[in-house]
């Protein structure tokens, strides 16, 4: 059943069919303007502006099965509390080691410190006031992504943090994301999903204050929805269903490839590729992934999502490898051949993260290393960024200039405005010295 997720340079249609590979990844991200999902999509998003509270309500019960009065949106500090009174002293450590790393490494890449640079200038740094975190809860439910979402925002300075996340383990949030967001110091937690949970972030109700960002991850609705109200907040990207792709040749382990492949195909949608040279080893793999993914606990979905969204694609050279992977600009980079892998990874210009070498899988930036896993989906890899502390910040361009200056630039400045037809920003300026 997976030999057919192979595709092989050899083949006559070989770049048509990586071609429909790719677009497939890029599609499955979108809904087409104007399609019945998006117009499904604006009416939601319209009816939780009028309505409210109410609408939250009405499309809590009608999409995640869960009845909810206006008092029970929002999660209460007691409810935090024993939720993480209850997190088992095993899981606790490592949650807060994760914690520490994501910390420590979002404080040495962030850039927010004012400068004063040359000419009368400068530049301003300020945090986002209010940030919104969607928080996955369904298929799987992700108390990671609290972390990688929450930390890089404290690290900013951001001062009120909402985090949304859809009541769907035992009617309710998975009580790990709650103790979480309890550790945390989170207090603004409610129980909504999907695009109506965006929709109040973006516009408020009675009981959900507005935000000026919203991130985190989500099925296409709750990214369709980001899409929609940006610009009248900002977002991060938007981030579809998970991605890897794998370079690697003959000297990898194809035990290794085919894990990290399912490791992102039980997202269910999830995508896996592997790219290499090296036929030998794609068969290997495949042989691989039929064994592993059986032993699963979710084999089936696991399955479903390697023969839709898989491919094991056998090129020429590593060289072309590295030139379509480009192209695919995936989510997750994993490459894993020997000791060129660092050399390819200098060569990789469009990817959310890089992890190179064999012991260094997706798993690792997932929960662990430091850098958030929030990462552009899509092949948005080309102009999106992982998110960073450094996306809760807005700079502001600082200008201050004393009479003297002034009165030296003040003839070119005039000239400028004069030949733009602006008299009066001219005037602004002969106003304050000698040429009035």
């Amino acid at each position: 059943m997976l030999d057919k997720i192979m595709i092989r340079s050899s083949l006559p249609n070989f770049k048509g069919r990586l071609s429909r590979l790719r677009k497939l990844l890029q599609e499955a991200s979108y809904f087409s303007p104007g399609d019945e999902n998006h117009k499904k999509l604006v009416e939601i998003l319209n009816t939780v502006k009028v309505r409210k509270d109410a609408a939250l309500i009405e499309y809590t019960d009608r999409f995640d099965k869960v009845k909810l009065t206006a008092d029970k949106l929002r999660v209460s500090g007691e409810e935090l509390k024993q939720a993480h009174s209850k997190i088992e002293p095993g899981l606790l450590k490592p949650l807060r080691q994760a914690i520490e790393n994501v910390r420590q490494y979002q404080q040495e890449i962030f850039i927010g410190k004012d400068k004063q640079c040359s000419g009368g200038c400068g530049i301003k740094y300020t945090p986002v006031s209010r940030a919104g975190l969607c928080i996955p809860g369904a298929s799987a439910p992700l108390p990671s992504t609290v972390i990688m979402t929450a930390v890089p925002a404290q690290v900013a300075g951001v001062e009120e943090i909402a985090v949304v996340s859809p009541p769907r383990f035992n009617g309710d949030i998975h009580p790990v994301i709650l103790g979480l967001c309890y550790e945390l110091g989170i207090e603004q937690v409610y129980r909504i999903g999907g695009a109506q949970a965006v929709a109040a972030l973006a516009y408020g109700t009675e009981t959900v204050k507005p935000v000026d960002k919203i991130v985190g991850p989500g099925n296409r609705w709750v990214q369709m929805a980001k899409k929609e109200v940006f610009a009248m907040v900002d977002i991060d990207s938007v981030a579809g269903p998970s991605e890897v792709l794998v370079i690697a040749n003959n000297s990898a382990n194809p035990k290794f490839v085919a894990a990290d492949m399912l490791s992102q195909a039980e997202h269910a949608p999830g995508s896996a590729l592997l790219f290499t040279n090296s036929e030998q080893l794609a068969k290997q793999v495949i042989n691989e992934l039929a064994e592993q993914v059986s032993k699963l606990s979710r084999a089936k979905e696991t399955l479903d999502c390697l023969i839709k969204f898989g491919g094991i694609v056998v090129f020429d050279n590593l060289k072309d490898a590295v030139e379509q992977a480009n192209q695919f600009a995936p989510e997750h980079l994993q490459i894993q051949c020997g000791d060129d892998s660092r050399g390819i990874a200098d060569k990789i210009e469009n990817a959310g993260a890089i992890f190179i070498g064999d012991f260094t899988p997706v798993a690792v930036g997932d929960y662990w290393a430091g850098p958030s896993h929030t990462l552009p989906t899509g092949q948005t890899a080309r102009f999106f960024s992982p998110l960073s502390a450094n996306d809760f910040i807005k700079s502001t361009s600082i200008i201050e200039y004393d009479k003297n200056k002034l009165e030296r630039s003040s003839e070119d400045i005039i000239r400028l405005a004069q030949i733009e037809g602006l008299d009066a920003h001219a005037n602004s300026v002969k106003i304050r010295t000698s040429k009035n």
